[in-house]
């Protein structure tokens, strides 16, 4: 990371970040080009892993390439907000993002339920009852983290 003064070491401060961001982009190998696509998503701590959970139709472009290659990348941001500095006529962007890759498994049918429950307590603090009728329907993705690092400005507004 070239900007020292922005990266984020902490494992707790990503996993807040992880916390508050409301989408999640992976992006995968597909013939010589990226492929991404913006998820909503939750996720658990195991230890000192991070586990990334994602939902998704039972058939499309990104699990034909998972199928194939299942390491991918991962992306979040959030706390965006402009930062005028009209002394000197500059500007700047306060944001906080982790990044990292890891690998991507289908989750077991048996497991869907409690992995979409888990998804949906990222979004709603409480327990949302939702239709299960749909899980059989639903793909439900697991990525490992591998690797995570995160970074952040958060400069004061002028």
């Amino acid at each position: 990371m070239r900007r020292h003064d922005r990266e984020i070491k902490d494992f707790n401060e990503m996993i807040d970040i992880l916390s508050r961001c409301p989408v999640c982009r992976l992006a995968f190998n597909q013939e010589g080009y990226p492929y991404i696509v913006p998820l909503n998503y939750g996720f658990e701590v195991i230890g000192s892993t991070v586990i990334l959970y994602f939902h998704s139709a039972k058939e499309g472009t990104k699990l034909d390439i998972i199928r194939n290659d299942n390491r991918a990348s991962f992306e979040v941001d959030c706390g965006h907000t402009l930062v005028l500095e009209h002394d000197t006529g500059n500007c700047t962007m306060n944001y906080e993002s982790v990044i990292g890759h890891g690998t991507i498994e289908f989750v077991p049918e048996e497991e869907k339920l409690a992995v979409l429950k888990i998804l949906m307590k990222h979004y709603r603090s409480e327990d949302f009852p939702f239709n299960e009728a749909v899980v059989p329907q639903t793909e439900v993705l697991r990525m490992t983290v591998s690797e995570m690092t995160g970074k952040s400005r958060l400069k004061k507004k002028v």
